[in-house]
């Protein structure tokens, strides 16, 4: 008989896993050309999000999918996820998430020598975020409102892409959706912090790549003990998200039998 509880568990650490081949993959990749010959911000901004809209596919049937540590408390605060999975999923997606920058340290390990052969600052934000990306101007109490706010918006929509009364998107799109929301984030909210808006996929890779050589991966590159924002911030965010869904939208959707026809679809006769 199957594990339903460990099965959760393996679904989001492949999941995050997933995640972070893609995403920590493309900024690896970015990083280590910088001619642009294999792409931008743009293609880091694509890249993260296919990752999470495959990673939701992977893991979304077994688990619901969570990926993110800040939407796993979110859900547990407002839609009656259980208090007691919280750590244990979190757990899993930031093991995922460490796995997955091993192997893209591995992977990129000729690549990433040649580019910064210290293993300094210059190459670090390949596995983990920095204010302002490893470049100068940006404060922490600046990095720390982005990742309020970009995680807020994370959660926000979520919400009300999962919501079976909200007109959610049909037929398994609610991934894609997801996936492009991620993507929007990047774009808008790229600049300030590296857009973390997830504890799991900060910390594994920035452990990951502590123990891999980057023995400065705990501080910014000021040497400000950094690694505590993108936990902290994005679950203050998340909450701020979830519970502003809740005031604004929830509160005000009509119940199951009251839920209008959606838009374009036909009435039957």
């Amino acid at each position: 008989m199957r594990n339903s509880y460990y099965g959760e568990l393996i679904a989001e650490f492949a999941g995050t896993m997933i995640l972070i081949l893609f995403g920590c993959g493309v900024v690896a990749q970015v990083v280590t050309t910088p001619d642009g010959s294999l792409g931008g911000h743009d293609a880091i901004a694509w890249s993260w999000g296919f990752g999470v809209t495959f990673g939701v596919f992977v893991a979304g049937r077994i688990s619901g999918a969570h990926l993110n540590p800040a939407v796993t408390v979110a859900l547990a605060a407002y839609q009656g996820f259980p208090w007691r999975k919280v750590l244990p999923y979190s757990l899993a997606q930031t093991a995922g998430a460490f796995v997955a920058a091993l192997l893209v340290r591995a992977n990129y390990a000729d690549l990433l020598a040649k580019y910064d052969p210290g293993h300094t600052v210059k190459s670090q934000f390949v596995f983990s975020t920095l204010p302002g990306n490893g470049a100068e101007g940006i404060s922490i109490g600046t990095a720390f409102l982005d990742q309020v706010i970009g995680t807020a918006i994370l959660v926000f929509v979520i919400f009300a892409l999962v919501n079976a009364r909200n007109n959610p998107p049909l037929a398994n799109l609610a991934p894609v959706a997801i996936g492009f929301l991620v993507v929007a984030i990047g774009m808008a909210f790229g600049a300030n912090a590296g857009y973390a808006i997830n504890p799991a996929r900060d910390f594994g890779p920035r452990l990951a790549s502590f123990i891999t050589g980057y023995s400065t991966a705990w501080v910014d590159q000021h040497g400000q003990l950094y690694f505590w924002l993108p936990i902290v911030a994005p679950i203050i965010g998340g909450l701020v998200g979830g519970g502003l869904f809740q005031l604004l939208i929830n509160r005000n959707l009509p119940a199951d039998e009251e839920t209008p026809t959606p838009v374009g679809r036909d009435i039957p006769q």
